[in-house]
């Protein structure tokens, strides 16, 4: 590829900066954010020619940029592109595991990169390309599939006079031309939705290995009837946001350029993914509806516009070691570091900004009054931990602050009662059971509290209120159990009202929920409550009954000593139980215990 022209220097002026501060970024800003992303592939694709030198594949690219420029740019950044780039040359420096496929196909992908943009600039050329598990593919284009007894092979792809073939031993395949099905062939499809004017276009990319983040997968094609119901969905998603978030809108048309689908997943639980290293891209699963999708949208388009800000400049200061310092982040089941919980903050920046003006449309329910109450509950949270950290640079203060200021503006707008209630519930109901999944007493502490316990003392010893330790739990999941039956009832609407459901049937349709849990969430607390110690009699470690049964406590207004322990430090409670559980054949009842652990104050140790 030509070389002879510098690089721009690429400077966000003050009103993009200020933008993105704020969480948004309008087109003019995305544009300049793409421009940054394009000098930035480009150098990473000089750096793997310096280290390995692409050869053929370089040199095709540099034909097929002489003749038709505006391809070569599409490949280049097509996000699955930048995916690629980034992960071999992190492969070759071994900071990534050297996992199959073997290096010489990650490499050879440059190969069917010059080769797909080669075709699209109607070259005449022949080139060797990389065959993974019987497929050959050709990003933004499509795939070959051929017969094969290996899983790692090569084939030919030769273009003359306009025809184009994938050969391999065993097979010839046609190219067909951009879009166009033919035997053997699977083509990337490409959707464009949206009215004169305001259409997005993306592809729909089931094929390229590298369309799946962090890791690559090999290509799975949809049939045409789920690639149809995509097609549906996104033109019904679009219209959401045209309506609803027109200038996100106008802006994520120049900054999002592929959808990677993956099968749907349990209701109100989809599964998105970006990366910053593929800049555009979106892993996402099928959706439950349009709406859920145009969330989806927002809040990965959050992602990829911090992604584009931080290859320019940092927002955390590079010598500092915030790595190792784990954080609560409301919308994980796992400690996160600092970087991580910054990206969550701005993701969910954008849902509350689109759930704060959707229930503002005419005929919205207590569901999207909800979700606006509890992101903007759950984003204040965490960013009143980090507000004005020392590991943040100028800007990154700047940004924190500004995002932190939006949200209190949203902090101060009346939601009715109802969801009100039931968003601050579910957001302390989650920071509890994140608490005694992560956090553990001192051992010594826990000892001297049983047998304390065991002696009939009046309270517990001092030592018991230290600081506990972050101990990541890996069996943390389905923290938002509580908030998806709310999601549950909330959104079941039978005939205009919502009608009462049997508490093991409503468990059953959320994973990890509890019957307890969907007693609390249909507004039942005493039932509640007698469900978790119910379950505390038969699992004393199970950390979302302690969480939920000081949850019960609270809403029934009994027993405040061990509801304040339970909904403050309920790890305290979980950690005694299981010692004494150990040490005697009769476990304490859940709630005389927490009720002994509140007692105020500990006496000393």
């Amino acid at each position: 590829m030509s070389s002879e022209s510098p690089l721009p220097n690429h400077l966000l002026p003050h009103d993009s900066l200020a933008e993105l501060s704020r969480g948004e970024g309008g087109p003019a800003t995305v544009d300049l954010l793409v421009g940054a992303e394009r000098s930035r592939r480009l150098l990473l694709l000089r750096t793997l020619d310096d280290t390995t030198g692409l050869g053929p594949a370089w040199d095709l690219l540099s034909r097929a940029q002489l003749r038709a420029p505006s391809v070569v740019d599409d490949v280049l950044m097509y996000p699955q592109t930048g995916m690629w780039l980034a992960g071999a040359l992190r492969r070759l420096r071994g900071s990534a595991a050297a996992e199959e496929p073997p290096l010489w196909v990650e490499l050879g992908h440059a190969s069917a990169l010059a080769a797909a943009a080669a075709l699209r600039a109607e070259l005449d050329f022949s080139v060797e390309v990389p065959v993974r598990l019987g497929k050959v593919p050709l990003p933004t284009l499509g795939c070959a599939v051929v017969p094969t007894t290996v899983p790692w092979a090569r084939a030919t792809v030769r273009s003359e006079a306009g025809h184009a073939v994938v050969e391999t031993p065993g097979a010839t395949v046609t190219v067909p031309p951009p879009g166009s099905a033919g035997p053997g062939w699977h083509s990337v499809r490409r959707l464009v939705v949206g009215p004169p004017g305001a259409r997005l276009e993306v592809a729909l990319d089931d094929v390229d290995p590298y369309r799946t983040y962090p890791r690559p997968t090999e290509p799975r094609p949809l049939p045409e009837e789920a690639a149809a119901q995509w097609r549906e969905v996104l033109e019904q998603a679009w219209a959401v946001l045209l309506r609803e978030q027109p200038d996100t809108a106008e802006a994520m048309r120049r900054g999002v350029f592929s959808l990677s689908p993956t099968p749907a997943r349990e209701r109100f639980r989809p599964r998105s993914v970006t990366s910053g290293d593929a800049f555009g891209g979106i892993q996402v699963s099928e959706p439950d509806d349009a709406v859920q999708l145009a969330v989806t949208l927002v809040h990965e388009f959050q992602h990829t516009k911090l992604g584009g800000l931080l290859h320019l400049t940092p927002l955390l200061r590079r010598d500092a070691d915030s790595g190792t310092e784990l954080w609560y982040a409301p919308w994980r089941d796992d400690p996160r570091p600092l970087p991580g919980l910054l990206q969550g903050i701005y993701a969910f920046m954008g849902i509350t900004r689109f759930w704060g003006t959707r229930r503002t449309a005419p005929g919205m329910d207590a569901l999207a009054h909800f979700e606006f109450a509890l992101w903007r509950t759950h984003v204040a949270a965490a960013l009143d931990q980090v507000h004005r950290h020392r590991h943040f640079t100028p800007l990154g203060t700047q940004l924190s602050d500004s995002l932190r200021n939006r949200c209190a503006r949203w902090l101060r707008e009346p939601v009715p009662e109802e969801p009100l209630a039931l968003a601050l519930m579910c957001a302390a109901d989650h920071a509890t059971r994140w608490r005694v999944h992560h956090l553990r007493p001192p051992a010594t502490a826990v000892e001297q509290t049983v047998r304390a316990w065991l002696d009939g003392e009046d309270r517990p010893p001092g030592a018991l209120a230290a600081e506990p330790d972050v101990v990541p739990d890996p069996s943390a999941r389905w923290l938002d159990s509580l908030a998806m039956l709310v999601r549950h009832r909330l959104g079941g609407v039978d005939d205009g009202r919502r009608s009462p459901e049997d508490p093991e049937k409503a468990a059953a349709r959320v994973t990890g929920a509890l019957s307890g849990d969907a007693l609390l969430a249909a507004g039942d607390p005493t039932a509640a409550r007698h469900a978790y110690v119910a379950h505390l009699g038969r699992e004393p470690g199970r950390a979302g009954a302690w969480a939920g049964l000081g949850r019960a406590l609270e809403q029934a207004g009994t027993d405040p000593e061990a509801a304040r322990l339970l909904c403050h430090r309920p790890e305290r409670a979980r950690a005694v139980q299981l010692a004494l559980s150990q040490a005697t054949d009769a476990p304490p009842d859940p709630v005389r215990l927490a009720a002994w652990l509140g007692s105020s104050p500990p006496r000393p140790a």
